[in-house]
């Protein structure tokens, strides 16, 4: 997940062999509606700046169903809690385990397709609920924390249980999720966890949390239900007494969960529409999120290109630039995030976007694990007049930079106008390998 906020800051949450997630926080400028100093004109400011004449490839066509059957939920992006571009949205109903009423509905979750598990913000919930979500133990009786790393600060929080509700479909038992910015499982260690300040708010995040719905069924598996590789790796913490934090061994069931995964029916994977966009961007985007795939009417698999990846759904063959490069496909990154030197870096504000001087077609080559290969290109507009259209929320040509060489995150952009297949990982239980499609 990369997202942009509204400072000039590059922040980034790095995936390792472990990788919980794969998150740069990027931002910019424009956030909110606000006055955009670096805007082309002022003449501009609230309208549709032109996108620079150049080279941009056809957009996609493909329009979202309508989100009223029960395996569906509405995803929308426009301004949110704190005016980032490019967050797509969903509503997500927490309950306490074993309860129907004591419940509550969070709205403006960010989907998140390149992560795994339900992470919320502990303000979001009314004191009622996270009171009665009950604490996560392993090992004993000593409740777990989970620390997430960025590259310039964490995440920390308590692991709690909850039933998830999404549209008309419920989690089959109170799976964990990560409440972050809880201390009660113990404050955070002061060392050990991550360095740099906390990002435990919701301003932090442009959310009210995270909902990971990427190929995988939990969100460290093995690395960290193996005491060997726990020991170096595992981002789950137990805090005796509240404090003297170390990294735990946790069990495959007491990880925070994909909550898709976990439904009684239509659980074997998901759907991302979204709608397409014209070139300039538009204040919003609203499409849908469908749950399984091959299990209702309107799930079937229709994608023209299947591939199967990894158990985290990168495709680690691909190519840009004759280069190999690992790609993904990531609605929690709100650009295209990949390293061309050929490309104009923004200055100012727009640091770590492209600003090209007219726009701009590329293209890589994705490679799955089954040798499917596909060429996509992708476009990308100067970043700085795209950000002069203050009003506009949704992009499908923004582009940025990325630390190194060896990935492309095909980010939010890449899904409007798009179905987009996430076939989830059922190898442990005998069944079909991870897979993207669109």
């Amino acid at each position: 997940m990369r997202t942009m906020h509204t400072s000039a800051q590059l922040k980034g949450w790095m995936q390792a062999v472990l990788a919980v997630l794969l998150s740069a926080t990027l931002a910019a400028c424009g956030g909110g509606g606000g006055d955009n100093s670096s805007s082309n004109s002022g003449s501009n400011a609230g309208g549709n700046a032109p996108v620079s004449s150049g080279s941009l490839p056809a957009s996609p066509t493909q329009q979202p169903v309508a989100a009223t059957a029960a395996n569906t939920v509405p995803i929308t992006v426009n301004s949110g809690t704190s005016g980032v571009v490019n967050i797509p949205a969903v509503s997500v109903r927490i309950c306490a385990p074993g309860s129907t009423t004591n419940c509550q509905t969070i709205n403006n979750i960010q989907l998140d397709t390149g992560s795994f598990g339900l992470r919320v913000v502990g303000s979001a919930l009314n004191p009622t609920l996270l009171q009665a979500l009950t604490p996560v133990t392993a090992n004993g009786s000593t409740p777990l924390a989970e620390c997430a790393t960025f590259a310039d600060g964490f995440s920390w929080g308590a692991v709690r249980s909850a039933t998830v509700v999404m549209g008309g479909e419920t989690t089959t038992r109170a799976i964990p999720v990560q409440i972050i910015g809880d201390t009660s499982a113990g404050a955070t260690p002061a060392s050990g966890c991550g360095s740099g300040p906390a990002e435990n708010t919701v301003s932090d995040l442009g959310a009210n949390g995270i909902l990971g719905v990427g190929t995988a069924l939990t969100d460290c598996g093995a690395t960290c239900s193996t005491a060997k590789t726990a020991a170096t790796f595992s981002n789950y913490f137990q805090c005796p007494g509240g404090t003297s934090c170390t990294r735990t061994t946790v069990q495959v069931a007491q990880q925070v969960a994909n909550p898709v995964a976990n439904f009684a029916t239509d659980n074997n994977g998901l759907i991302v529409q979204m709608p397409p966009l014209p070139n300039t961007g538009a204040p919003s985007a609203n499409g849908t999120l469908v749950f399984g795939i091959g299990t209702q009417s309107n799930n079937a698999l229709a994608a023209s290109q299947t591939f199967t990846t990894d158990g985290f759904g990168d495709l680690n063959n691909s190519t840009f630039n004759g280069a190999t490069v690992q790609a993904f496909l990531d609605s929690g990154s709100n650009g295209y995030f990949f390293a061309d030197s050929t490309l104009p870096a923004c200055s100012s504000d727009f640091n770590g976007f492209y600003c090209p001087s007219t726009s701009q077609t590329r293209s890589v080559t994705l490679v799955g694990l089954n040798k499917t290969t596909a060429a996509v290109n992708i476009g990308i507009a100067n970043a700085q007049t795209l950000f002069s259209n203050v009003n506009n929320f949704a992009f499908n040509d923004l582009a940025g930079q990325i630390g190194g060489s060896s990935s492309f995150d095909l980010g939010l952009p890449f899904f409007y106008g798009r179905h987009v297949y996430y076939g989830f990982d059922q190898t442990t239980a005998g069944g079909a390998n991870p897979f993207v499609g669109f």
